[in-house]
Parts: C-alpha cells; structure tokens; sequence
C-alpha cells in the first residue's frame, strides 16, 4: 500500500502502485461503492476536502510523465483508474499486478448508480445548450433519486467564470461531473480546485455526447480487446500518430524492466 497517498485514506479499499512513476490504483468492481463513499467522507481532520477522480489512457499516461500541469493534477487525484488497455498490460510487467480497467461511460453510470443509492447529488459543466438538455433529461429519467443541482454549458465566456464557480460551490454537489467545451480540460479542475465542490470532480471528453445519444460509446467486444481507439482514429484521423508515443511506451517499459525503477 502507498503511504503518501493524498487526501482521504482509503488504503484499506484499494493499492496504489506506480507505473513510469505515474500513480495508478487497483479497485476492485466490487469495492468501487466502498471506496467512493470514502472519498466522500470527512478527512481523519474532520474536514471535507474536493477531491479528483481520473480516468487514465495510455496517451494520459504519457502526458503525465511531464513536468507539467497535468502531471501535478494527476499526481494529487485522490483515484486514478485505467481506461487503457496498455496501460493495464505496463502494469502487470512491471508490478506483476493488474488492476482492473474500467470503460468510461461504465464507469460514470456506476458511479452514478452509487450517489443514487444514497440520493446524493450531480451538477453538469460543459457540452452544448441542446446536448446538455438531454443529458439532464436522460440522466433524470435513469437515475430518478440523483439530484442534479445545476448546469451550465461549457462554452462559456472567461468573465462569466467566477459566477459559475460560485454557483458550483453553493450547489455543493456531490459530484462535478465536467464535459467537453471547459476550457482546459482537466486542467481547468486543477487551477480551479480551491473554489470548487467539496465532492468528487470528474472530466470525461464525450460523456453528454455519449448521454445525448450523439455519439456511440465503443462496444464491450472492442473494449475488453482493447480496439475502442480504432473507433477515435476514423472520428480523428490525427490520432493515427499516436502509433509512435506507443512504440515509446514499450520501450520505456522495457528500460524499467531491466533497470528495475518504479
């Protein structure tokens, strides 16, 4: 277990471990429920702190082993669990371990699913007006006991920022749940988690698209091979070069390998 995880402890539920010195945490499906409702608790202070949840691609990872913003944001994620085939596969050849690797739409519905179950609260960033309509419609309808306690779209003007981050704060919800269009990404949690939610903060790229019925999520065959990123090179034929930050990865984990880092 990792001593120097940060936030709340949650050692108990789940293992941290590292590859290429980017955290990753093994959670059972069966310990997902325990280890959410952990994070939502009170710190062993008695103080109720936002905390991150990232889901980790390969090219995340990567991105990651920079000295950059986002290596910081993933670095203090309270969970980082792995979307990625290859990046499950680096892990068990360098830790012998392998957790378990979640897809991403999946993932939310559970997570969802476990604030549903104890009627916690959502509030929806990002997306377009429409889009995030139906998102909010769809997630009404699926999830009846969920409380969604705001939204706004994600392409918003910068002057408007400071209105939104207190209309999130006031919310307080359980869960900020962050799409496409904030500028930033990720990174917009980063510079802005001193004026977030005290909850969980999540980004996800198509999750309204996904809601909306705009886009199709990659099917579980792809999935469980690990062929969903053939889908997102047709969408973004750009994406096609990754093939070389990939044959770096295999090599970086054959460097790790031999030389016996963490």
């Amino acid at each position: 277990m990792d001593s120097d995880r940060p936030q709340s402890d949650i050692t108990q539920v789940i293992e941290r471990i590292s590859v290429l010195k980017v955290p990753l945490d093994i959670v059972p499906e069966d310990a997902l429920a325990a280890t959410i409702y952990e994070l939502l608790s009170p710190d062993q202070d008695g103080t109720v702190k936002g905390k991150n949840i990232v889901l980790l691609s390969l090219w995340d990872l990567l991105r990651a082993r920079g000295a950059n913003e986002y290596r910081d944001f993933v670095q203090k994620a309270a969970l980082v669990l792995p979307i990625s085939k290859s990046v499950t596969g680096g892990a068990r050849f360098l830790t012998g371990k392998t957790p378990v690797r979640y897809m991403p739409f999946d993932f939310i519905i559970s997570l969802l699913t476990i604030l549903e179950n104890r009627e916690l609260s959502v509030y929806l960033l990002g997306g377009k007006p429409r889009i995030l309509k139906i998102t909010e419609k769809n997630i009404r309808q699926t999830f009846p006991k969920l409380r969604i306690v705001g939204r706004f779209v994600g392409s918003f003007k910068r002057q408007d920022e400071n209105t939104i981050l207190e209309a999130i704060r006031k919310a307080s919800p359980s869960l900020l749940l962050i799409g496409k269009g904030v500028h930033g990404e990720e990174r917009w949690i980063a510079r802005n988690t001193g004026h977030l939610n005290t909850g969980l903060r999540l980004w996800c790229s198509d999750i309204f698209d996904v809601f909306a019925e705009r886009k199709k999520r990659p099917s579980r065959a792809s999935f469980d091979r690990g062929l969903e990123w053939f889908g997102y090179c047709f969408q973004h034929p750009l994406h096609f070069f990754r093939i070389f930050p990939y044959f770096w990865y295999k090599i970086l984990l054959l460097v790790y390998r031999i030389f016996k880092k963490k």
